[in-house]
């Protein structure tokens, strides 16, 4: 590429943000000339489609679903799944240890109490906080190199989630209800369901559709009462009532629509107006877990009583509620759902953010969900799902391989975050399954072994699922925006089957 484009093309950009009038009638003809609005998303909606109307994938791909397991927090990868003998065999020993960027401090080796083996054919690492987990991990493309940019739980939230360190852009789920669609118009193409103790630092922007329409955000399941208020009619209001108020409100704003071409809300609107009508009668059919056998409740740990030893620890009942609901709801082609493990302030044991004690820390989360994903991964695949859902596993970051003291009074035993270099796996549609891909550093600390940023993460989820992360574009504020941002970023090939 010619070195002059990068100064040629902001500089047309600027212009048109100017031009108006007269002049930016002439400016848009020369520009248009000049191929500027050629490069312009091609995944906009027509005026006379819905926005969640159902797209082909670019790519060759088999994956029509996203369920993404997020263990909010930062689950720590030296007691997981990124075994490392030599912190094992120097545990107790003094280190420099960088805790923040550019910050510098003595810390103390803590080696994982966890016991490891080796699990399969494929003879991948799993220490014995997941041992129903442990069972599939044959089927498991483990990532045990990636880094990002934050130490900071709000930040790195909405880095992983939408790419970025600042709130304002959509998140993944939005990206792929803008470039693929829906499969079912009657339920959401983008679901979250929050932890019972909570939701994430940062809130509702980690489940965004930013600049996009409203349309593409995730709709939330609550995990008390009623998963979705407001589904039930008014009192004395009908199927037919409704349906024809619907309808004469649809009809005023495509009439607005028509002398407004281009203005995507009010396409984004009628479509909400009915996908609200449509869920009065699907959604209770797809939440309605009665439906399933005793057999599988009892797989996912449904009827599991809440533990008494902890006032935090959930039990896997909670956690495995919403992954047997993920898994009826791609099962009815709902396109990404989103599920979180830990909630609340961060800072505490309610999350996976072992500060105060990373045993305690596993011994309250890992169980929520262990039978619960080795669950879903079971039922998805003896379903024949498995093939065609993307199933994606991990936090916002990492732990240090040294026991805190910063965050904790002095308190020894917890870990601390690292966003340097920890680990993702990811199973089902397109993914390579049992291989371990990528290495941090002998203690575990730093990505060194084909390390990757998660913006290659990200282009990798994208590609799995049919897309090209350099393609999928939206058009804001000038700007050719991505979910990978401006710096370019790398499917992590080693993978992908």
């Amino acid at each position: 590429m010619n070195p002059a484009d990068h100064i040629v093309q902001p500089r047309r950009q600027f212009l048109w943000e100017l031009g108006a009038g007269f002049g930016g009638l002439a400016l848009s003809s020369l520009l248009d000339r000049d191929g500027f609005f050629s490069t312009r998303a091609t995944a906009a909606v027509k005026s006379d489609a819905s926005p969640l109307e159902q797209r082909c994938p670019v790519l060759p791909t088999k994956a029509k679903s996203c369920i993404f397991l997020f263990m909010f927090g930062g689950p720590s990868q030296v007691d997981l799944f990124d075994y490392k003998p030599e912190l094992q065999r120097r545990d107790g020993q003094t280190i420099d240890n960088e805790f923040r960027r550019g910050a510098t401090t003595k810390a103390t080796l803590q080696a994982s109490r966890r016991t490891f083996r080796q699990y399969g054919e494929s003879g991948q690492w799993c220490s014995d906080a997941f041992p129903h987990i442990a069972r599939h991990m044959d089927k498991l493309a483990v990532v045990k190199s990636l880094y990002s940019d934050s130490f900071a739980h709000g930040s790195a939230l909405l880095q992983m989630n939408s790419g970025r360190i600042l709130q304002g852009h959509p998140s993944i789920g939005a990206w792929m209800s803008y470039g693929l669609g829906t499969l079912n118009q009657n339920l959401p193409s983008y679901v979250v369901m929050l932890d019972p103790r909570g939701g994430p630092t940062t809130g509702p922007p980690n489940w965004s559709s930013g600049y996009m329409p409203a349309v593409y955000q995730g709709t939330i399941l609550r995990t008390a009462g009623e998963p979705i208020l407001n589904l039930k009619p008014s009192d004395g209001s009908t199927r037919a009532m409704q349906r024809r108020e619907i309808d004469f409100i649809n009809e005023l704003n495509a009439a607005h629509e028509a002398s407004h071409p281009g203005y995507s809300e009010l396409a984004a609107r009628i479509s909400s107006y009915e996908l609200a009508f449509n869920l009065q009668a699907t959604a209770p059919e797809a939440l309605d877990l009665t439906q399933e056998d005793q057999r599988t409740l009892d797989l996912y740990g449904v009827n599991e009583p809440k533990p008494q030893w902890h006032s935090l620890a959930q039990g896997p009942a909670a956690f495995g509620r919403q992954c047997l609901t993920a898994r009826r709801l791609v099962e009815r082609g709902v396109r990404f759902v989103q599920l979180y493990s830990g909630g609340g302030g961060a800072g505490g044991q309610n999350t996976w953010d072992g500060h105060h004690g990373i045993e305690e820390n596993l011994k309250i989360h890992a169980p929520e969900v262990d039978r619960p994903i080795a669950a879903l991964l079971a039922d998805l695949e003896q379903r024949g799902l498995l093939e065609e859902t993307l199933v994606v596993w991990g936090g916002e970051f990492g732990r240090m391989p040294v026991s805190e003291t910063y965050n904790t009074g002095g308190k020894p035993g917890g870990r601390d975050h690292n966003p340097k270099g920890f680990t993702y796996w990811m199973a089902g549609a397109g993914v390579k399954g049992g291989v371990s891909y990528g290495e941090t550093d002998e203690l575990g600390e730093a990505a060194v072994v084909n390390p990757h940023h998660l913006r290659d993460l990200h282009a990798t989820i994208l590609h799995l699922m049919g897309l090209d992360h350099k393609k999928l574009t939206y058009f804001h504020g000038g700007l050719e925006e991505k979910l990978t941002g401006v710096v370019d970023a790398n499917v992590i090939r080693g993978i992908i089957a």
